[in-house]
């Protein structure tokens, strides 16, 4: 049952979960999640103390008539906030709005995140803005500290995802949520709803919790939680890609470290992911940490402290995993792909040829008609935007189709197309065994430099161009 219990009166909730390092997958009771997908949704959840959340319908998209599309995020005690936002020039309502709030607020005192799906409130205007305050304002009214008037900063950071160029029905969000607070509840279903609100395009949620500990004595003996979750199919490239996403921790953290851990984990994680080379207006990526699993003596974590530099490649590990699930789930996808750009002369230069790469139409179907149509690659890496003409030498250039490591032709080894520049003799059934896995290595040894990156892609299908032809409809 949801719990009732107001945020005006800090309480600890203690909800018994099975514990975990990582993930936790077995098949949920969802017939409308595909089977092939089913194992990347959890059934339990190790979540964050002093956080809850709700899923709640509100019809935003008029066909919608039973589908939760509205999520609320809320801290019982005010945490530190920060955000990362699309560099798409056309930025929506929510995210101008959120920018303001946390800016305003130098990232203190937030207590919650409100997301609506089915309507993404870009290019509205003045209209836009006015709705995406109120939402702020309505569910910052939720809370002791602001009154919901023109006057306070809000505390709540909002979020939208749909359809560009269209009004939010403004009174059906703020209207529901009161009803959203009234249902806030840290268990798993609760968690998992919520992540399936904020869905469009999605097949399944995204959603990830692990634990952790950090060192020095104030920190001794404290499992501290985060939990995360995210939404995208489509229109995902950076800067920046994720389309929407929230990350909670009990750690205490300043809102400055907090903005510095954020901001330098995103870069290898959600900004080393494409889809379709379309980056969003919505954009948006938060993260909240509220300290409740530590003591009130506890000091929070400071930039560069030994407990924040021990918290990072944490952080990157959790976002990386979330952030592939969203790959996974791109619009119409039938293969996850890696490519790993190595011996480059810049890094600079190994980001563009993997981000060409990952872009690229003709790439993405070949790889969805299991082709190993390896000349595609190579036109890539040729018109990738480097820094000199020393940068791609083609007699040193080699490009190998590597199976992953949970795929069936992993024990096959290296499928070898290039070899310094020379064409080697493919063996088109090895080649198509390869290719029938979900899963695939794209290696690029460029043999000029010393410098690597890879980024994440998936193919293109039938299935894409039907949902986008569709989209609107």
């Amino acid at each position: 049952m949801p719990n009732h219990r107001p945020l005006r009166v800090v309480k600890q909730i203690t909800t018994s979960f099975q514990k975990e390092q990582c993930r936790c997958y077995s098949a949920p009771v969802d017939s409308a999640i595909p089977s092939n997908k089913v194992k990347y949704v959890p059934t339990s959840g190790t979540y964050p103390k002093g956080f809850r959340v709700s899923a709640t319908h509100v019809g935003v998209k008029p066909s919608n008539t039973s589908k939760p599309d509205l999520a609320f995020i809320a801290s019982d005690i005010p945490a530190a906030g920060t955000a990362v936002f699309t560099m798409n020039r056309f930025q929506a309502a929510p995210v101008q709005v959120s920018r303001d709030i946390l800016n305003s607020r130098h990232g203190a005192g937030i207590r919650s995140v409100v997301i609506n799906s089915g309507c993404a409130n870009a290019v509205t205007g003045k209209g836009g803005l006015e709705d995406a305050r109120a939402m702020a304002r309505t569910a910052s009214s939720m809370f002791d500290n602001q009154s919901g008037n023109d006057d306070s900063v809000p505390n709540s950071v909002v979020m939208s995802t749909g359809v560009i160029g269209q009004r939010l029905p403004i009174s059906k969000i703020i209207n529901n949520i009161g009803t959203a607070y009234a249902n806030l509840d840290n268990s798993h279903e609760a968690w998992l709803n919520t992540a399936k609100a904020i869905c469009t395009t999605d097949t399944f949620p995204k959603l990830l919790s692990t634990t952790f500990t950090l060192p020095g004595p104030a920190h001794k003996g404290v499992e501290y939680r985060m939990a995360g979750m995210t939404k995208g199919a489509g229109m995902i490239h950076p800067k920046m890609g994720t389309l929407l996403g929230v990350v909670c921790t009990d750690a205490p953290i300043t809102p400055s470290a907090l903005r510095a851990l954020l901001q330098t984990a995103m870069q290898a994680t959600f900004n080393r992911i494409s889809i379709d080379g379309d980056t969003s207006t919505n954009d948006t990526l938060a993260m909240l940490a509220n300290g409740a699993a530590a003591s009130a003596d506890t000091p929070p974590i400071q930039p560069k402290d030994e407990a924040c530099e021990h918290f990072l490649p944490i952080l990157k590990s959790f976002l990386y995993r979330l952030s592939d699930l969203v790959v996974r789930d791109g619009e119409g996808a039938t293969k996850f792909v890696e490519v790993r750009v190595r011996n480059a002369l810049t890094v600079l230069d190994a980001l563009s040829i993997a981000s060409s790469i990952s872009r690229s139409p003709l790439v993405k179907t070949a790889l969805y008609g299991k082709d190993a149509n390896w000349g595609r690659i190579l036109c890539a890496i040729g018109y990738s935007q480097l820094e000199s003409p020393e940068s791609i030498n083609p007699a040193t250039t080699n490009v190998s189709f590597i199976p992953a490591d949970n795929s069936a032709s992993k024990d096959e080894g290296v499928l070898k197309l290039l070899v310094n520049g020379e064409p080697e003799l493919v063996d088109e059934e090895r080649a198509a065994r390869l290719l029938e896995d979900e899963d695939l290595i794209i290696d690029i040894d460029l043999g000029v430099g010393e410098q690597a990156e890879s980024y994440r892609f998936c193919d293109f299908s039938h299935e894409y161009v039907t949902i986008n032809g569709d989209y609107r409809t």
